[in-house]
């Protein structure tokens, strides 16, 4: 039996892609789906997080069911983008095994890039042991997002609704066969 990294990107994605959840209202969600990228409403000036993991989404959103988050999109971007993101990012907290000292931690902070581990979450959306990464993108990282690495959106709304009345059935089975099919992503020596 594997047992899984506490810190390990899982995700969705091929040889160019990976793809990436957010939740938005409809006021930005319709558009950017018409559009192929993020258009009217979609502000540029505030950090955005993108999420790979589908589960860490949902329970951030309540399966689509928050204000405000009533759309999941599964945006699938550039892996270089993706791996820019990481190498210019920074951890949200700081870490004494990774950072000298908190004067270290605050420096890094000027990095257009915030790296996260929340606990993952299992079809109840209860933690598990392992981490889901959450990466905030600011600034130049946002602009590069929208304009570059963007290579198409997707509604999964009505998926995310359709597993979640699967789990309230009690079908974990169907539900679990639902779910994108996520896989430690590869990270650049």
């Amino acid at each position: 039996m594997s047992v899984t990294p506490t810190r390990q990107i899982r995700a969705c994605y091929d040889e160019d892609s990976i793809t990436v959840y957010q939740a938005y209202s409809p006021v930005i969600a319709v558009p950017a789906v018409a559009a192929g990228r993020f258009a009217d409403g979609f502000k540029r000036d505030r950090m955005t997080w993108i999420k790979p993991s589908f589960l860490w989404m949902m329970y951030r959103c309540g399966w689509a069911a928050k204000p405000g988050q009533e759309h999941v999109l599964a945006i699938r971007i550039r892996r270089e983008g993706f791996a820019w993101a990481l190498a210019n990012s920074a951890l949200s907290s700081y870490e004494p095994d990774v950072h000298a000292d908190r004067e270290q931690w605050r420096q890094s902070l000027r990095a257009p890039v915030r790296v996260q581990w929340d606990p993952e979450r299992d079809l109840h959306l209860r933690p598990l042991a392992h981490r889901a990464v959450q990466i905030g993108l600011s600034g130049e990282a946002v602009r590069r997002y929208v304009d570059e690495w963007t290579l198409g959106i997707e509604d999964v709304t009505a998926r995310c609704r359709e597993i979640r009345a699967l789990v309230a059935a009690g079908d974990l089975a169907g539900a679990a066969a639902r779910l994108p099919v996520e896989r430690p992503y590869p990270l650049a020596s």
